[in-house]
């Protein structure tokens, strides 16, 4: 019974659960608990739901979440797993001061022993990607822990089959963009894409066409180009050749990459030099994944003359279990439904899209390298995953306006912007950002506070995991820390990336780098990762959303 545990803050709320700390009563063990609405449930996400718990049961191992406890009682489902609060390995890894292919190495190993245990249990993930990958503490050395089983399938040994079309598009196999059977091979594909990105942090296939990119995948047409993988052993790379193989049937095992000579001879093969070049690519990959917007299909709610209420879903992550992944595809070829999954857990079926295709607005440039300025859309477009943690906006659009975002994608309601009206949306955007953040370098809560919405919500590392809404708790670092007369600060925004969302919204990604003076009159500079979501009323942007990364070590803290 749940009252067993005594619940204690919500780490985060969506349409259909919550996810609050719990501790055990007879053992005082901290744990986390998902508990979902299963009144709102369909039929199907009941079956998907028992289906997850049932395949979550199955899976002990150190390197994989493990659920403790699932509890149905009067209207609610709840699921306890262990509480993990390292947050994302991804994050981990760019905030080291030293970092080398041996490590990667090291991550790939805990990363196969967890794909070798689901394996051997009968279990294929299908969603293996960097969102899903979470440290279990923020201990130096802390195990490295998959997360995230709401797209997992039940197999029969080495049974092939075709369960249709599920993964991310980046990390999608050839054999499931073929529609061929498919089984466990998928996973070891998708671990293959992994440590190729832990070793340079860039992708090996990518296109801002969707099409062009499954074609990459399909053709397994990755390099690994100079100058950036001169330094990388021949092992490393063969080890990833023997991933990324388009044959399943020839593809590496879990079992057989973990006794390759990269992975069990770490010591005495992997290098051990320090990849500075990676660790700042990693720093932007991540913060082109940070903001995930959904347009959700059944979003397109309660038509009235004066307006369309359209629900905008965005996900963002926190410290813990629940760290969101990135766009989740999951189609069933036999009905023709797409399903757009909540980014952790509760499916949401869009019955008002069979057959018709989606497209998302403002593609974002495409530059090879990461080095990478820009990563395509289609590797980070967004959906809703089974039992998942969503933050909800309603915002309210026109009917006249000429572009909903939830509509399907057809020529008529498509705004046919110039290129050169877009660059000067997205510049727009720039400025405005520039300007809240020269608002908070002056300490000017009152230019602030008329850029903000009021009700602002945002993630950032002052607030401990936690959303917060509103002015107050940003009021307080302007009163504090950040009054006029304080000595000076400079910001530079670094790499700036743009998506427009229809006419009247849009969100920016960016690095932010703060010099500022010390309190022994030496100069500083610190680094976060930010991205905003803008929406325009009356004419005028306003800020409705922020999520900051990185951790300030100076005494002034700074709301992004």
């Amino acid at each position: 019974a749940i009252d067993q545990y005594a619940l204690t803050l919500t780490k985060h709320g969506g349409a259909f659960s919550v996810v609050r700390r719990c501790v055990k009563i007879s053992s005082g063990q901290e744990y986390a608990a998902k508990i979902i609405n299963t009144k709102k449930l369909s039929a199907r996400d009941h079956q998907k739901l028992e289906r997850e718990a049932r395949i979550c049961r199955l899976l002990k191992h150190p390197n994989i979440v493990r659920l403790h406890d699932s509890i149905s009682e009067e209207g609610f489902h709840y699921l306890v797993f262990d509480l993990v609060t390292g947050g994302e390995l991804f994050e981990d890894i760019v905030a080291r001061e030293y970092y080398s292919e041996a490590d990667a190495s090291h991550c790939i190993q805990q990363i196969l022993e967890s794909v070798h245990h689901c394996h051997v249990t009968g279990i294929v993930h299908r969603d293996l990607k960097p969102e899903n990958l979470l440290l279990a503490s923020k201990m130096k050395g802390a195990a490295v822990k998959l997360a995230d089983f709401g797209l997992a399938i039940e197999v029969q040994g080495d049974q092939q089959a075709w369960f249709g079309f599920a993964g991310t598009p980046g990390y999608l196999s050839p054999e499931v963009l073929r529609k061929d059977p498919y089984g466990k091979p998928v996973d070891m594909w998708a671990c293959g894409v992994i440590l190729y990105i832990l070793l340079v942090g860039y992708p090996p296939f990518w296109d801002e066409d969707q099409h062009r990119l499954y074609q990459q995948i399909k053709a397994g047409a990755y390099d690994f180009p100079s100058p950036e993988w001169d330094t990388v052993t021949p092992e490393a790379k063969d080890l990833i050749n023997k991933m990324l193989t388009i044959n399943p049937s020839k593809r590496i095992t879990a079992a057989e990459a973990l006794k390759h000579p990269w992975i069990c001879q770490r010591s005495t093969v992997a290098s051990m030099m320090h990849r500075q070049e990676t660790v700042e690519c990693l720093k932007k990959f991540n913060a082109r994944r940070k903001l995930k917007v959904s347009f959700a299909a059944k979003s397109l709610l309660n038509k009235k003359a004066d307006g369309v209420k359209v629900e905008i879903m965005i996900f963002f992550h926190s410290l813990s279990l629940f760290q969101e992944p990135q766009t989740t595809v999951i189609h069933n070829p036999v009905d023709r439904n797409k399903e757009s999954t909540e980014s952790a857990n509760t499916t949401i079926e869009d019955e008002d899209l069979k057959g018709k295709a989606w497209r998302f607005p403002g593609h974002v440039s495409a530059r090879r390298r990461a080095i990478c300025c820009c990563f395509p859309s289609s590797i980070y477009l967004p959906s809703v995953l089974l039992l998942s943690h969503v933050y909800t906006l309603s915002c309210l659009f026109s009917p006249t306006n000429s572009y909903c975002p939830l509509q399907p994608f057809s020529p008529p309601l498509y705004p046919s912007f110039t290129c050169l009206c877009v660059s000067a949306r997205k510049q727009e955007i720039i400025k405005v950002t520039e300007q809240l953040i020269e608002s908070i370098n002056n300490g000017d809560f009152e230019a602030y506070a008329k850029i903000c919405d009021p009700g602002l919500t945002s993630f950032e590392p002052e607030a401990l995991g936690n959303l917060v809404e509103g002015h107050d708790f940003h009021r307080f670092y302007f009163e504090n820390a950040l009054s006029k007369g304080n000595k000076p600060v400079h910001t530079i925004l670094l790499n700036p990336h743009v998506h427009l969302i229809g006419e009247d919204a849009a969100c920016i990604a960016y690095i932010r780098l703060t010099q500022y003076m010390d309190g022994s009159g030496m100069p500083r500079t610190m680094q976060s990762e930010e991205t905003r979501v803008w929406h325009r009323r009356d004419g005028k942007w306003l800020n409705i959303h922020f999520h900051r990364s990185g951790a300030p070590s100076v005494p002034i803290k700074y709301d992004s």
